[in-house]
């Protein structure tokens, strides 16, 4: 198989984003607040807007199975307060449920989580659990930067975020460490802010022991790591000044990257650099960057021609495309398997 681990519902109908708009106006005027109800989108138009484009583009490109989250943009969790962020994360983890339940062979859920400047994790811990427990999710979107691009959070590895490092061990899901839009004039969201944030997402890990106390915790950094393949020689000298073991032993249990890397030479770095066992096929499609690359000709997110062109071995590709992905996400793989595959 092969099994993209980043989607996001970039592609949801109107009403949704239409709905959030109110949400949005109603923190000023609450009188023009909406409730949960009012937002209708039925099963057709669902279908609709998967099969017109997430899904003809699976099937156009040759993937088979996406792990599949609301959109990261639209997590927004600066916007509000914890009300604000738990109404909205649960109406956009029930939606991508449907288009799960509408399309089991094709897509299975992520959840994102109401997170909040200021607010305790563990207020998250009720949807999380919904959402793996009920509607059968595989893995979590953690934002460590919920203030949106001001890093007002304490690091990953603080035990502020402990309450859901234990949720996750216990439910053996992983963490996909995504932030979501930058409302800070010097961040860039998807150009500046996700990949500066995978890139301090990983230095907090080095710096910290989190996965001494956490040894079967698993983070997996999107985007090929922002900076870290192309900086390996950096971290690996930083984390010896700091006196930390090999990186292969102080993280490479623990974090994994993905392929959301738009060009031949990105991913050849990637695979060169980072151990094979680490790397996990994802596109983020249609997500970030959805246009022809003028050199090639195909579509800069067509991520799984970058695969088949690298010096990756058959064996490897298969770990790439499928093996990394079942072990690093246990509940998918047992799902699979519960299918048969």
């Amino acid at each position: 198989m092969i099994i993209d681990i980043h989607g996001h519902y970039t592609t949801a109908p109107k009403p949704l984003e239409d709905w959030r708009n109110r949400q949005i106006a109603g923190l000023k005027d609450p009188s023009a607040a909406p409730k949960a109800s009012e937002l209708r989108i039925s099963d057709d138009e669902v279908r609709e807007s998967i099969e017109k484009n997430q899904l003809a583009k699976m099937k156009e490109r040759g993937s088979d199975l996406t792990v599949f989250s609301p959109r990261a943009s639209f997590m927004a969790h600066h916007i509000g307060n914890f009300e604000t962020s738990s109404t909205w994360a649960a109406i956009c983890n029930e939606l991508c449920h449907r288009v799960s339940r509408l399309f089991p062979e094709n897509f299975i859920g992520a959840a994102m989580l109401p997170q909040s400047p200021g607010v305790d994790p563990r207020t998250c811990i009720p949807e999380l659990e919904k959402c793996v427990k009920e509607y059968g999710f595989v893995a979590i979107n953690l934002n460590p930067d919920p203030s949106g691009g001001h890093w007002t959070s304490p690091p990953l590895s603080d035990r502020h975020w402990y309450p859901i490092y234990e949720k996750m061990v216990e439910l053996e899901i992983p963490a996909m460490i995504h932030v979501s839009t930058s409302c800070n004039a010097c961040f860039h969201t998807t150009g500046a802010h996700y990949l500066n944030a995978d890139t301090t997402a990983f230095m907090q890990c080095l710096t910290s022991d989190l996965f001494r106390d956490f040894p079967t915790l698993k983070f997996v950094i999107p985007h090929g790591g922002g900076a870290v393949p192309y900086h390996w020689g950096r971290f690996r000298g930083l984390a010896q000044e700091l006196k930390k073991p090999l990186l292969k032993e102080h993280l490479l249990n623990n974090v994994f990257f993905d392929t959301c890397v738009y060009h031949q030479p990105g991913i050849d770095l990637l695979a060169k650099v980072i151990p094979v066992d680490n790397i996990l096929f994802a596109s983020e499609m249609i997500g970030a960057v959805r246009g022809i690359d003028p050199e090639t000709g195909h579509y800069y997110d067509d991520t799984k021609r970058y695969i088949e062109a690298s010096a990756l071995s058959a064996e490897d590709r298969h770990k790439v495309y499928e093996g990394n992905a079942r072990r690093v996400y246990p509940r998918l793989d047992r799902a699979l398997k519960a299918r048969g595959l």
